[in-house]
Order: C-alpha cells, then structure tokens, then sequence
C-alpha cells in the first residue's frame, strides 16, 4: 500500500525525509519504507482511539452544523448568488423556492459528498464501512499483535 500513498505526496520532499532518516538513525531506509512507517502509526492511532470509545464512522460523522453551512437564512442571502449558483451547478430549479428550501437541498448535498468522501478515504486506508482497519491491513503493516486484534475485531 505504500507505494500507493505515495503519489499523493512530492516524491523528491519524501526522499529528503528517507535521507535525513538514514542520516540520524543510521538505518537505511526509502521513501517507501517511511510511507509504510507513517501508515503504521497512522492505524495505530485510529485503533488507540478505538479502543478509548472513538475513532470509529460515527465519530467521524459528527460534524460541526457549520461545517455543513450556510447555518443562516441571513447567511444565505448575504451570499445569495454564490449559493444560487451552486444549486444551479448542480441542476436544481432554484425558481420560487424559498431561502429556506435552497438551504436544506444544499445541505442534504453536502452531506452526501461528504459520506462519499469518507467512503473513499477509508477505502483508500483500507479501511472497513466502521472506519475500523481490517485485520488484514493489520497483518500487512505487521502490527497484528493480539491486543490490537482485540480492540478491532468486534468491528470486522
């Protein structure tokens, strides 16, 4: 999965990073080993906060309100085009509908981009539907020791 990661950073920065790693360790080590490295400790935080009550999907979720925005009808209509716009993007008949209405189909959209998107991010991570690693991922980052199986095995 590293090599993966990967292209979604600047490959000549990580290779700064392996040689500065290598420098100060004296371990030699790649750009790829230090993706492998960050993905360990990435699912070990995930599963740490599992494993204290969070760090799953439903935590996630939850969302600041504003996050989500406009909050406001006043909020709307001091940005009416921008919004009106928006909706016109995406083929909404804005005509004789009210603030009001522009804003719940504008936040009902937001919501659903924003499931997509963590669908795909934990996807991505290799990750399960709970925002859970799987064990497999586990096993393939080789932390699969018994105590982290525990904490993730009730959401496999």
């Amino acid at each position: 999965m590293g090599g993966q990661l990967i292209q979604a950073k600047i490959p000549q920065h990580v290779q700064w990073y392996a040689d500065y790693f290598t420098a100060v360790t004296g371990i030699q080590s790649d750009p790829d080993d230090l993706i492998r490295m960050s993905e360990r400790v990435y699912n070990l935080q995930r599963i740490f906060n599992i494993r204290q009550g969070k760090g799953l999907r439903e935590h996630d979720s939850k969302l600041p309100y504003r996050a989500m925005g406009p909050v406001t009808k006043m909020e709307y209509e001091s940005r009416q085009e921008r919004y009106d716009e928006q909706l016109k993007e995406l083929d909404v008949d804005i005509e004789g509908k009210s603030t009001e209405e522009k804003m719940k189909i504008l936040r009902k959209y937001r919501e659903i981009q924003y499931l997509k998107l963590q669908e795909a991010v934990y996807r991505k991570r290799g990750w399960n539907a709970f925002g859970c690693p799987t064990i497999d991922l586990i096993k393939n980052l080789g932390i699969d020791y018994e105590d982290i199986i525990h904490v993730i095995k009730p959401y496999q």
